[in-house]
């Protein structure tokens, strides 16, 4: 049933890969951490302070999931109860689309922050089977922080976000998930000198400062 899915995903989006590369090259920042680590929020910053537009693959995930007539929805929605890794297929044809998107619409706009991917090793097989010579990763932007942190900021921020995840049940899914899917390629970026790692146990505001002279150091 997967594959018919990916097939039809794949029929709606047509060419993107290509059509992306006769334009300009997009640059990408991947931007991973444990859940409630703060990166959506040091997102917003960045973009506020440069010239780069934010792609949360789990917002993608999660948009589409409640999409009217979406195929995908009932799927995607298992996955996250279960603090899985969704279908490398499906996440990579949501991100590409998303460059595609924002780039037809102002050509000048080709540096994303991608965050919260790859998680694991088949995302960044499938990242690179699909967007290798077609787009930039530059780094990538480590925000680390203690499990203990992430989940207590996680379950503060379920008394209003909304999210199904945010309780503490998915959220230990979700730590151990983390742990040993995503910390594996965070280390494998590290071997090749392309990870920028920022304490993201202060406050937002020391985050940032920290983040900041990173990207300013990057350009």
């Amino acid at each position: 049933m997967i594959f018919c899915l990916l097939r039809t995903l794949s029929q709606k989006v047509p060419n993107v890969v290509s059509r992306v590369a006769l334009m300009m090259k997009p640059q990408v920042v991947f931007v991973l951490g444990g859940p409630g680590a703060g990166k959506g929020t040091q997102c917003t910053r960045i973009v506020e302070n440069y010239s780069y537009t934010h792609l949360s693959a789990g917002d993608l995930l999660r948009a589409e999931r409640g999409r009217e007539g979406s195929e995908f929805g009932q799927l995607i929605d298992s996955y996250i109860k279960e603090g899985k890794i969704v279908p490398v297929e499906i996440t990579i044809n949501l991100l590409r689309k998303a460059m595609e998107e924002t780039i037809q619409v102002d050509d000048k706009k080709f540096r994303f922050l991608i965050d919260g991917f790859p998680r694991n090793k088949d995302n960044l097989q499938g990242w690179t089977a699909v967007m290798d010579g077609k787009a930039d990763v530059k780094f990538v932007l480590f925000f680390d922080c203690s499990n203990e942190v992430c989940i207590d900021r996680c379950l503060e921020r379920g008394k209003s976000s909304g999210r199904t995840d945010d309780n503490r049940d998915s959220l230990e899914k979700r730590i151990q998930t983390y742990l040993q899917s995503t910390r594996p390629i965070i280390d494998q970026y590290e071997k090749h000198g392309k990870v920028r790692t920022v304490d993201a146990s202060r406050g937002v505001d020391e985050v940032f400062s920290d983040v900041k002279a990173i990207l300013d150091k990057e350009g």
